[in-house]
């Protein structure tokens, strides 16, 4: 399944490494665009919390990273990945939120 407009052979398509890198190039030019777009929900959950406190949720944290495990299931993604990478993109966010919002603090 193709998810842009990147031409890209299927893995299980690829006869060489150039194959391979071209549709890892691909992949990774897509995940930029989506981790941009899920970077603007941090932003805007920045603007939105009033408390800087409830930057850091970490129900909510267990609560994503369980959703991200279930999705990664069904998508064959292994667990361990998905885990791994989530909790990194997760404290990643935070450390951005917490930027984000002690900046919007400080203009008011």
């Amino acid at each position: 399944m193709s998810f842009s407009t990147d031409p890209r052979p299927a893995p299980a398509d690829c006869m060489t490494m150039a194959e391979v890198r071209l549709g890892v190039d691909a992949l990774d030019r897509l995940l930029v665009s989506v981790l941009a777009e899920r970077q603007r929900y941090m932003d805007a959950a920045a603007r939105i919390k009033q408390d800087r406190g409830a930057v850091r949720d970490a129900g909510r944290i267990e609560d994503v990273v369980a959703k991200v495990k279930a999705a990664a299931r069904v998508a064959g993604l292994s667990e361990g990945i998905a885990e791994s990478v989530w909790r990194t993109l997760i404290e990643a966010c935070i450390t951005h939120e917490f930027a984000v919002w002690d900046a919007l603090r400080e203009e008011a």
